[in-house]
């Protein structure tokens, strides 16, 4: 099974990622086999299941250990990529 997880690293930076962004991303985009697209708002993952929630999990503690005070996320499954 393949899912869409989008996350959100708060709090907001307006105008540039701060550190607890960037650790997030950057732990995601650790995880081969996983698509990660960043954008304005959020970050999304795209790949199968396992891999995927090891991306945000990789994120989540990669996001607190910066400085985050919140990771929101919501996983949805794909039939097929958009």
């Amino acid at each position: 099974m393949t899912v869409r997880i989008e996350f959100t690293v708060e709090p907001f930076d307006d105008g540039k990622p701060g550190p607890h962004v960037e650790a997030a991303i950057s732990a995601a985009r650790s995880v081969s086999g996983v698509e990660v697209e960043v954008g304005p708002f959020g970050t999304s993952l795209f790949g199968p299941t396992a891999l995927a929630m090891a991306a945000l999990q990789g994120a989540t503690v990669a996001a607190f250990g910066a400085g985050a005070t919140r990771v929101s996320s919501q996983v949805v499954r794909e039939e097929t990529r958009p």
